[in-house]
């Protein structure tokens, strides 16, 4: 007896979220072929409300068959970020605890967070919707204090504590489980996550830290002592934070999203129990965006 063994290729479709912040015709090309990707490897595709109302200015780009992303009650395979890391934090805040990972594809500027650049959007990302990518696991901050109820508490980059105006600096008691650690009198103080590393924690002359590193970067804004540094702390810490100055008010920010609160507050900074996941292509790695980004290795004699 002859037994025919059928072979059947079955197809998961994936459902994909996109969000975007802003929309220029200088990348409507790059826009076209993603669209044109997805649907030609049979995705289902939602999109986020006020990103779609940008696109539907350019009456030369074809929007695909989707649905509308109102609101955070919705679900998807994987998340799309279209522009740069401002979007890529934007996507995260939407993303919240939902485990939904997110492709950061880059028509901005430097880009640490959305890397994938417009050049390779059409091939690379039929691969990683093939499943040849990797996820890293990303921490956050948790902050805890009156007044920010109307605030995301979580920060995928940095919370900063900064002075309100440009006359005189604020005074920043610093407490590591508990454990009085120093008074920062400084124009600020930038707590970051490893990811937060190469943003504001580097440009106020902190280290930069591997995306896997179990760290925080404490780095204060214009210290008003030589010999106060940026410290890297383990991330099970707590870390406690009370501001006094002259005004009576400060600014929290928290990857960008600020609130003022009065001086005296406390505020309260420990890691987050969930993680963003943070879509990579099989060959990219944090050594090459460093080359790539930062130039590092790049010797203008060869």
């Amino acid at each position: 007896m002859n037994y025919i063994c059928w072979v059947i290729e079955i197809f998961i479709v994936m459902k994909i979220a996109i969000f975007g912040k802003q929309y220029h015709s200088s990348y409507r090309e790059v826009l076209q072929e993603l669209f044109n990707t997805l649907v030609g490897l049979g995705c289902k595709i939602c999109i986020e409300r006020e990103f779609v109302d940008m696109l539907l200015s350019d009456t030369t780009l074809q929007l695909p068959d989707m649905s509308y992303i109102c609101n955070n009650n919705f679900d998807a395979d994987m998340a799309l970020s279209i522009g740069g890391d401002g979007t890529f934090l934007h996507t995260a805040t939407c993303i919240g605890n939902k485990g939904i990972p997110i492709l950061g594809i880059n028509t901005g500027h430097l880009g640490f967070l959305a890397d994938l650049s417009d050049n390779e959007v059409g091939v690379a990302l039929q691969e990683i919707l093939k499943g040849q990518y990797q996820v890293e696991e990303r921490t956050l901050l948790q902050v805890e204090a009156q007044g920010i109820e109307d605030l995301w508490p979580y920060s995928l980059n940095e919370v900063a504590i900064l002075k309100q105006d440009s006359s005189s600096m604020i005074s920043i008691r610093t407490a590591i489980n508990d454990d009085y650690f120093n008074t920062y009198q400084a124009d600020g103080l930038v707590i970051a996550t490893p990811t937060g590393s190469t943003a504001y924690a580097l440009s106020a002359g902190g280290p930069i830290l591997m995306p896997q590193a179990a760290n925080w970067v404490l780095a204060p804004v214009a210290p008003h002592s030589f010999t106060v540094r940026p410290l890297v702390v383990n991330d099970d810490v707590t870390i406690s934070l009370q501001v006094s100055c002259r005004t009576g008010k400060f600014m929290l920010s928290c990857d960008g999203r600020s609130v003022q609160l009065p001086a005296g507050t406390t505020i309260t900074l420990r890691k987050a129990s969930f993680t963003i996941k943070v879509v990579k292509g099989n060959n990219h790695t944090f050594s090459k965006t460093l080359r790539n980004k930062l130039m590092w290795g790049v010797d203008k004699r060869d």
